[in-house]
């Protein structure tokens, strides 16, 4: 009677293994028929979250499949700039900064975004993130998340020295107050500004603040201006008020140096990203959370005040294969929509900021106590006219050449030097002005 049996085993294990091999082809079928997208993107926390929520995405795009590639910042730039220039198609979605949209849609390197569907409601973007993505009415990326540079400073130090703080302050009063501010003896100092070098640190600072005092970095023929009274000015108030309100060892500090002072009681003033105000009001990072109060960035009292404009944005670049399924990816991850997913899941203090008007409209994203700020500090940035006297360039913080990287990378080590104390402000001015004219020459810009 074993034989039967042993005939029925064979002829389960065969109806086994076609049972397998028809999954098998129908998976085989499935992932033949869903289409992959390649999203190169940074390695921070808003980006992180995003992946986390893909699935979002894919449920409601099964025909889609998403494939990550995460990188630290610096070479996240090597490498799409490599893969944009060249077409080598390996990312279908792009995430990149203000400074490479207006260079790389000149070039025609990324994809339009204009035919987004209606429902997207592009108009909805906030005019000044909008205007540095654009260039000749084509919007070349979408924005995930934009910030500018505001001044955060502790109230309790504040009325210690018998100040208040206006909504708009001058460069003068934020002087005056880093002075009265400070007290070395306990270690807290008036005012924590970037003096790390680099095109993205020192400079990023620095030139939003040059701006606010009428300097430029070049004029209208593209003759570089470190020469000028302006730069002087503006960069002689920086370096005084570092050396007597601001802490030792300024010129190695960074972004995430100087919030770490802020965070542990150290600083009175710091002026810097918007997307700083929800790490300094968190209780569980920052000692001082329920004391940070936030103005605008400060002016001269000539039309532009000294604060920056950023987003980081995703685009698609002009070698993709997959041109439908990237955009309607970057349709989810930068909708109103997607707001909504993130206040649902992380609550509305961690929804990507410095985007939509909408979401500054929403009564509860109101109740953030940075909201406000940060949006009057956005839309007090233009990039189109980011100077007093006019310039043939784009960008608040940046120029929008593709030079400016290096130049003011070199330049900034000029200026951090300078407060380091191994140069003065006219020698460091000088090095800049000739680093400029060099570069500007060999590029073809000046005879």
């Amino acid at each position: 009677w074993q034989m039967p049996n042993l005939a029925w085993e064979e002829n389960m294990a065969f109806h086994t293994r076609a049972l397998l091999s028809a999954c098998a082809m129908a998976a085989l079928c499935a992932s033949a028929s869903a289409e992959t997208i390649t999203i190169a993107t940074v390695n921070n926390g808003d980006m992180i979250r995003m992946q986390g929520l893909t699935k979002d995405f894919t449920d409601k795009n099964p025909d889609i499949e998403v494939k990550w590639l995460t990188m630290e910042e610096n070479v996240l730039r090597q490498r799409v700039t490599t893969d944009v220039a060249t077409k080598g198609g390996q990312f279908d979605v792009m995430t990149i900064g203000t400074y490479e949209v207006p260079i790389w849609g000149k070039q025609g390197w990324l994809v339009s975004l204009n035919d987004l569907p209606e429902s997207y409601d592009a108009d909805d973007i906030l005019p000044a993130i909008r205007g540095g993505l654009t260039v000749d009415g084509e919007l070349f990326a979408a924005p995930f998340y934009g910030e500018s540079s505001m001044v955060m400073y502790r109230k309790d130090l504040m009325e210690k020295a018998g100040l208040e703080m206006p909504e708009a302050p001058t460069w003068d009063f934020i002087v005056e107050a880093a002075k009265a501010m400070t007290d070395k003896e306990n270690e807290v100092y008036g005012i924590c500004l970037r003096g790390k070098a680099g095109w993205g640190e020192n400079m990023a600072f620095l030139t939003a603040m040059a701006n606010s005092y009428g300097a430029r970095w070049f004029d209208m023929d593209w003759k570089p201006q470190f020469d000028t009274p302006q730069w002087k000015e503006a960069l002689t108030t920086y370096l005084d008020v570092m050396n007597e309100a601001g802490p030792p060892g300024a010129s190695s500090n960074g972004f995430n140096e100087n919030l770490a002072l802020f965070q542990t009681g150290k600083c009175g003033m710091w002026i810097d990203a918007t997307v700083a105000a929800s790490f300094v009001t968190n209780p569980k990072d920052s000692q001082v959370a329920d004391k940070v109060g936030f103005a605008l960035a400060p002016d001269k009292g000539l039309g532009k005040r000294g604060n920056w404009l950023w987003a980081w944005s995703l685009a698609i670049p002009a070698g993709t294969q997959k041109e439908a399924a990237a955009k309607k990816f970057i349709e989810w991850a930068t909708s109103k929509e997607y707001l909504e997913l993130v206040a649902a899941e992380e609550g509305w203090a961690n929804v990507p900021p410095g985007t939509r008007t909408s979401l500054y409209e929403n009564p509860e994203y109101q109740k953030v106590p940075f909201a406000k700020m940060t949006l009057d500090s956005i839309n007090s940035a233009d990039p189109q006219n980011p100077t007093v006297d006019p310039v043939p360039y784009v960008g608040v913080q940046f120029v929008a050449i593709p030079e400016f990287q290096g130049m003011a990378t070199v330049v900034g080590q000029a200026f951090s030097a300078a407060l380091a104390g191994s140069m003065d402000a006219d020698a460091a001015l000088a090095a800049a002005q000739a680093t400029a004219e060099r570069e500007m020459k060999k590029a073809g810009y000046l005879k």
